[in-house]
């Protein structure tokens, strides 16, 4: 008797290895159909972003090849989630569903009514967990509650360890059902942007799927993460994994992150700087934890009183910040560094992000929303929470009075000027001591550098002083507010 196959909904989990919802599909013994389907997003609040539309082709591209190579093949579909299913199950005849489980509130919703609508159909339908370390309502305080506070989150978590001990075994062979359901072609879904030209810029940086992503933190643990605590905030060495794009599309787990750091220490790397490391793959858990918890993260600060912060709707300030054109080069370089890669070193996230908040007092749902369509690790958990903390509207914010000073901190991390530099070529011939206040210059300084601010490089479009007493004065009223 020929076997019924059953269907493999991948979704942010593009891999093989270390898949368990996959990994449970071969254990049934049918026959497996792998589907990807690109979600009606016409509805949905939060369509895919330029950026990672463009690392999602690379990584369906991936995943497909790495799917012929098992005997199998990936089924393209685009719609509603329900109705292709329901479809591909009328084709086929398949009695199974298997997925891993999504976090978001979107996601949930569908997941809940395509799991009750197949159940009730008599399919059957398993859900796992293959992008956390712990599910979200795993990991609670004392009393009962879901934490508000990374450290003793991370405390907590780091003493109770992952919820799998072991990675699922790596799959190198796939069962089909013969023939196979048609789909369409990549190609059709035309998820390239037209500008900028990512096609071109991305491919010297980043190679998606799950090879790379291996690749990536194998030469991360081989060498850099043994001076990552002061490494990573210096946007111009290669000190962080950049690991974020290949965990946002779930080409790697981060289970396989953890073990493979903690066979690192046991190998001689330092232990130390490892768990400083896995501290930070830990933030991503936490922004998964208050995602879960607090549904409307990218839209309402959890802080009910930043509700009545007085921010300014000032669309040319925002337009300036986008373009890298304020006038302040570390955070034009970072964020002409987004534009131009797709991505943007973290220490230079915070000192941008607070720019937009702080100087120009732009609501920072602009500035996530941005991040948003720009970034290739473009992460709704991940990007809100970490709006919400330079904000000082989120959990574990910093203080509301903390207020990045944009040239300091460019003297403290790019002390060289090398990465403005890189992305400011109109600044290269500043003197280092210049680099980051170009306005301070001497006119001969200037000149000798081929450079006339507000032709060749634009003005500051706000004083610093006056825009940090202005922030302190919102963030006043907002503490009245709270009291």
């Amino acid at each position: 008797m020929t076997l019924k196959p059953v269907l493999f909904w991948f979704r942010r989990d593009l891999r093989l290895r270390d898949n368990p919802a996959l990994q449970a599909c071969l254990s049934s013994g049918q026959p497996v159909i792998p589907v990807y389907i690109l979600e009606d997003q016409k509805n949905a609040s939060r369509a895919l972003g330029g950026a990672s539309r463009w690392w999602l082709h690379r990584s369906l591209e991936s995943l497909k090849a790495s799917l012929e190579k098992c005997g199998s093949a990936l089924i393209l579909k685009q719609g509603d989630p329900a109705a292709v299913l329901a479809a591909l199950i009328e084709e086929t005849s398949a009695n199974g569903i298997y997925w891993n489980r999504r976090y978001d509130k979107e996601g949930i919703d569908t997941d809940k009514a395509v799991k009750s609508t197949f159940i009730e159909a008599g399919i059957r339908v398993e859900t796992f967990n293959g992008s956390l370390l712990r599910e979200p309502w795993e990991v609670k305080t004392g009393s009962n509650t879901h934490y508000k506070v990374f450290t003793p989150f991370w405390k907590n978590l780091k003493a109770m360890g992952p919820a799998r001990q072991k990675a699922c075994a790596p799959v190198t062979k796939i069962p089909s059902p013969n023939p196979m359901p048609m789909g369409v072609c990549l190609e059709d879904w035309s998820l390239y942007p037209a500008k900028p030209d990512w096609a071109k810029a991305f491919p010297k940086q980043w190679t998606p799927g799950e090879k790379g992503a291996h690749q990536c933190l194998d030469q991360f643990l081989a060498g850099p993460v043994n001076d990552y605590d002061a490494s990573r905030n210096i946007p111009n060495i290669k000190g962080t994994s950049k690991l974020s794009p290949h965990l946002a599309f779930g080409e790697i787990s981060p289970l396989e992150i953890w073990h493979k750091a903690l066979l690192a220490i046991e190998t001689g790397a330092n232990e130390k700087e490892c768990w400083k490391f896995l501290s930070e793959i830990a933030w991503r858990e936490f922004s998964y934890h208050l995602l879960y918890f607090y549904p409307r993260l990218s839209e309402i600060p959890l802080r009910g009183a930043f509700a009545h912060y007085p921010w300014l709707d000032d669309k040319e300030s925002l337009q300036a910040w986008q373009r890298g054109l304020t006038g302040y080069p570390m955070v034009d370089a970072g964020m002409r560094e987004l534009w131009q890669t797709g991505w943007m070193h973290n220490r230079v996230r915070m000192i941008a992000a607070s720019f937009l908040i702080k100087h120009l007092l732009v609501p920072w749902q602009k500035g996530e929303a941005w991040f948003w369509d720009t970034l290739v690790d473009a992460d709704i958990a991940s990007n809100s929470a970490s709006w919400q903390w330079v904000a000082g509207c989120g959990a574990d914010a910093s203080p509301y009075f903390r207020i990045f000073n944009p040239f300091g901190q460019g003297e403290k991390f790019d002390a060289d000027g090398d990465y403005v530099r890189r992305y400011i070529p109109e600044l290269k011939k500043l003197p280092n001591k210049y680099i980051h206040q170009p306005w301070s210059a001497p006119a001969e300084i200037l000149e000798k550098a081929g450079i006339e601010l507000g032709r060749d490089y634009p003005k500051p479009i706000v004083d610093h002083k006056a825009a940090r007493q202005r922030a302190l004065s919102g963030y006043q009223q907002v503490k009245e507010i709270a009291s």
